[in-house]
């Protein structure tokens, strides 16, 4: 598969090319789970919880593309709320349904303090996970315990689990479908990759639904 956002993202980065096999993988994933119907769920710690933050934010609203809603939900609009289609139509966008699993703070930190700080992200995939989603889990050591937990209960709820992690991979490269590795060592280092990574994605599967 080809696509102008992968040929973009290894011409700016070209220490990325040794991940653009597992970067192709991680998106066919994704696709497959949106075309079937499904959700993203998005983890991880620090920084790369400002990037499940991030990741969400391109993938539910416009990003590059301007995602009008289709105008047969204009017409239920339209017939629900005479005269106030346009209004409300015209002010959303197409999304790609995804959930940042870091943003809940009521639910976590009462998860964190009355069960388990390491499930708190497996608890959420547990609940909100349903065969044929995707879990994406960022961790730059790939040993991070809440992200190893939440990707084995996605397995075990027969979900599809996609890692970005550094050159080791740690424990999440064997819990993964497909799991990118920057090939970089210091955690500012993958995590400044992470993000031109994580962007491509979010443009491909726009073009792909929206172009």
């Amino acid at each position: 598969m080809t696509n102008n956002a992968f040929t973009s993202l290894t011409d700016k980065y070209p220490e990325l090319a040794v991940c653009l096999p597992d970067i192709v993988n991680a998106y066919e994933l994704l696709e497959g789970s949106y075309s079937a119907g499904g959700q993203v769920l998005v983890c991880g710690n620090g920084g790369s919880a400002s990037d499940s933050e991030h990741i969400v934010g391109e993938l539910m609203k416009g990003f590059m593309q301007k995602r009008p809603v289709p105008d047969s939900f204009r017409e239920e609009v339209g017939a629900l709320f005479p005269g106030e289609e346009r209004e409300i139509c015209d002010n959303l966008q197409g999304a790609l349904p995804a959930i940042s699993l870091v943003s809940h703070t009521a639910l976590m930190t009462a998860f964190m303090n009355d069960v388990s700080a390491d499930m708190v992200f497996a608890q959420q995939v547990y609940g909100y996970g349903r065969r044929g989603d995707a879990v994406i889990g960022l961790s730059t050591s790939g040993n991070s315990r809440n992200v190893i937990r939440a990707l084995q209960v996605a397995k075990a709820k027969g979900l599809k689990t996609i890692g970005l992690t550094g050159r080791d991979g740690g424990k999440m490269k064997g819990l993964c479908d497909a799991v990118i590795c920057v090939p970089k060592d210091s955690t500012p280092d993958i995590q400044e990759r992470h993000l031109p990574i994580y962007h491509a994605l979010c443009i491909a599967l726009e073009e792909r639904f929206f172009g």
